[in-house]
């Protein structure tokens, strides 16, 4: 197996390639395999030479600099390992050195743009321990450890980093968007040294004329990111939505939770309570009701969950129907369960308007927002015995919501390619 080059220039490199055939079909695969990551190397490393300078002095924000000479480094590519000499570069004043061919190539710490783009993007998916393995058993190369989680943070840092600066675009999609649903929640996880917090999840999620979902834009946050800081960034992502969709309905949907209503107050036009959450608190009112007969419980509850559900003006006759409830010889806790579910419809049954929203093919249930609270935070930071520093749940969680939201990924690059970045 031996990979030789035939031509190079500025343009393109040719390269001859062989490979010896074995027995086995799978060790075949597995020397082509291997002879074409050493094809890569080798034309990566060709392609890096001419993104160099000729090591004349050059000129960058304003400072004139001279080359130190030509040093050689170590690059790692999807292919494995290549070292080469560049020339790098220093002002006369002394202190950093600048590396033309650095930057020119988007180079990451040490990793090209395509090797730094999948391993992020693994990262994003599983721990470092299983991203070395998945590596080395299906892409051939070896990596250690704490260059994935290096390289996977310096990639989060630009996420982060660029949070304001970079607009991502909505889609615009082919079928019409009469309904943009917004919705906030949050989930536990464990942080070292500070136990168990809450998380936080937001998604805009844009609906066809028919009622199904087409896209949905996914943000979250670690508790030491701060609330304020991510209402801020829902914020601007409504308004990036309310300029490509301006004449869509807007619509809230979320738990009860107070804090949540106070920001989706202001950029919704109506807002509904999740289905299910206000199904719970029946089943409070059913049990003092019937609190000896599951039975009965249940005929109650099959009977009222559809009238709140389809019949408009539903939740204020639930109301008013459960407040007339006098149970008799029953637990504190039955009582107290009543009591609650008496408070909870009093103060949302005007946003339990779920016949109306069914008719306007409007989503009741805000099973996007806790399914992403699932998806984006618990399936990766929630595995068993995990514990996390903010930053690295921040940067977890950066590029979890980049590779969920359709797009946005690839807009990421696309901006890294043009713009370049800093660390």
């Amino acid at each position: 197996m031996s990979t030789s080059i035939i031509e190079s220039n500025e343009k393109f490199v040719t390269l001859q390639i062989t490979i010896p055939y074995s027995k086995s079909f799978l060790e075949t695969e597995t020397s082509i395999q291997s002879a074409l990551n050493d094809a890569g190397t080798v034309a990566s490393g060709e392609a890096l030479k001419q993104l160099d300078t000729d090591g004349l002095p050059i000129e960058v924000d304003g400072k004139n600099w001279t080359s130190k000479g030509k040093q050689a480094k170590t690059y790692q590519t999807p292919y494995g390992n290549i070292s080469i000499s560049r020339h790098v570069y220093q002002a006369s004043t002394g202190g950093a050195t600048y590396c033309p061919l650095e930057v020119e190539a988007r180079i990451i710490i040490t990793s090209t743009p395509r090797l730094a783009k999948q391993i992020s993007h693994k990262y994003a998916e599983m721990s470092s321990v299983r991203l070395v393995e998945d590596l080395r058993e299906n892409h051939g190369i070896t990596v250690h450890r704490s260059f994935v989680q290096t390289l996977a943070e310096a990639v989060g840092s630009i996420a982060l980093s660029k949070e304001e600066d970079w607009a991502y675009q909505t889609p615009k999609l082919e079928v019409a968007i009469p309904t943009v649903s917004i919705g906030l929640d949050g989930t536990c996880m464990l942080l070292c040294g500070e136990g168990y917090r809450q998380a936080m999840v937001g998604t805009i999620s844009l609906y066809d004329q028919s009622g199904d979902r087409q896209h949905t834009t996914y943000i979250a946050a670690t508790p030491e990111y701060g609330r304020e800081r991510f209402l801020g960034r829902l914020q601007r992502e409504v308004e990036t939505v309310k300029q490509l969709y301006p004449n869509a309905h807007y619509q809230g949907l979320a738990d009860g939770a107070p804090e949540n209503w106070t920001f989706l107050n202001t950029v919704t036009d109506t807002q509904t309570l999740d289905f299910y959450h206000a199904t719970q608190y029946l089943d409070k009112a059913a049990k003092a009701l019937h609190p000896r007969n599951e039975q009965a419980q249940k005929a109650w509850m099959d009977t009222h969950c559809h009238d709140l559900k389809h019949e408009f003006g539903g939740a204020s006759r639930l109301l008013a129907e459960i407040q007339t409830i006098q149970p008799k010889r029953v637990s504190q806790s039955i009582i107290q369960g009543l009591q609650d579910a008496i408070t909870y419809f009093r103060n949302h049954h005007h946003q339990m308007l779920y016949a109306e929203a069914i008719s306007s093919n409007l989503p009741i249930g805000s099973g996007v927002t806790e399914a992403a609270c699932k998806v984006i935070i618990k399936a990766r930071l929630g595995g068993a015995g995990m514990k996390w520093k903010d930053w690295g749940a921040s940067i977890v969680l950066s590029l979890r919501t980049l590779t969920y939201t359709k797009g946005r990924w690839q807009q990421f690059w696309s901006n890294i390619n043009r713009y370049g970045f800093s660390l």
